[in-house]
């Protein structure tokens, strides 16, 4: 695992490049989930992502990971409804989506995560919110609200999410959800405690794959196909995580998350160059919406700390 961190250092870069560099190797996931469709089917793709993450990982943290079973499996049912939630469940909905809706739409939702992270943790954790948050969160689900009806906000009859759209708005909750349980993660190194989730989300994986295969989903992957699988096991689910880690240990957790929300921003300008979609105004209209939204909460937070 140290090798890990000491390979982070290495990196000589500043903080908010290697923040800047993690915001666009997970915008580029979303463009990912929406230019695999044809090339991988989704849900062997998550099964592949995870276990190439393992594959990559184990051989490094495997001592670390043994040392640290005792913890892991006195927390298996909170370790595998976390996997669940946050990595596997996370990523089935969110690469099915990609054949049911644009990338841009499934990058500007996941602006959405910040605003229910604060609503999950009001709803479960107790933790208030001020008033400035609150108009954060209407805000941000606001802008979810304008892609759903295609600009026109008044036609609240009208509102109808697509299946896809749908789909990556429940991705999100889970991910909120998990991100508001993360305060209860037992107290292990993050790459050990990442690499222990990654195991336990290929395992519970498998059966999302045994339906794709039964119901005849399942076709080999073009050479596209396994190229999006390393794509995506190392940068947006292993890079990443190494240089958001080094970037918290120079400006702390608070500074780093905010730049978090340049996920919408890449995610759409690469939907936009390397995809075609088109961008309508309502797009715009719901990206200011939801980076102002976490804006005001942000500031909301601040004010109350």
């Amino acid at each position: 695992m140290t090798a890990w961190i000491r390979a982070g250092r290495a990196l000589n870069g500043s903080a908010v490049t290697l923040l800047v560099l993690t915001a666009a190797m997970w915008g580029a996931n979303g463009v990912i989930s929406r230019a695999a469709v044809g090339q991988i089917p989704p849900l062997t793709l998550v099964t592949l992502r995870w276990l190439a993450v393992c594959a990559v990982l184990l051989p490094f943290l495997w001592r670390d990971l043994r040392r640290a079973s005792p913890v892991l499996l006195a927390r298996k049912r909170y370790l595998a409804l976390m996997a669940l939630a946050g990595y596997t469940g996370f990523n089935v909905l969110f690469y099915l989506a990609g054949s049911r809706t644009s990338a841009v739409n499934i990058v500007l939702l996941q602006g959405v995560i910040p605003a229910a992270v604060l609503a999950a943790g009001a709803a479960f954790k107790g933790l208030r919110a001020t008033p400035m948050q609150v108009a954060g969160i209407v805000l941000s689900f606001a802008g979810a609200g304008l892609i759903a009806t295609r600009g026109d906000l008044l036609a609240v009859g009208a509102l109808s999410f697509n299946s896809g759209d749908a789909m990556m708005l429940a991705a999100c909750v889970l991910y909120a959800l998990y991100t508001v349980a993360l305060r209860d993660r037992p107290p292990l190194a993050p790459l050990v405690f990442f690499s222990g989730m990654a195991i336990a989300a290929f395992l519970e994986s498998l059966p999302f794959f045994a339906f794709e295969l039964a119901s005849g989903g399942f076709f080999w992957p073009t050479a596209r196909g396994w190229a999006f699988v390393l794509f995506v096991a190392l940068f947006p689910s292993l890079i990443s995580q190494i240089f958001f880690m080094r970037a918290v240990e120079l400006i702390g957790p608070g500074r780093a998350g905010v730049f978090t929300n340049l996920t919408p921003l890449f995610g759409a300008l690469f939907a936009i160059s390397l995809l075609g979609e088109p961008f309508h105004a309502y797009h715009a209209g719901a990206m200011i919406m939801g980076l102002s939204g976490i804006a005001l909460a942000e500031w909301g937070g601040r004010k109350r700390g």
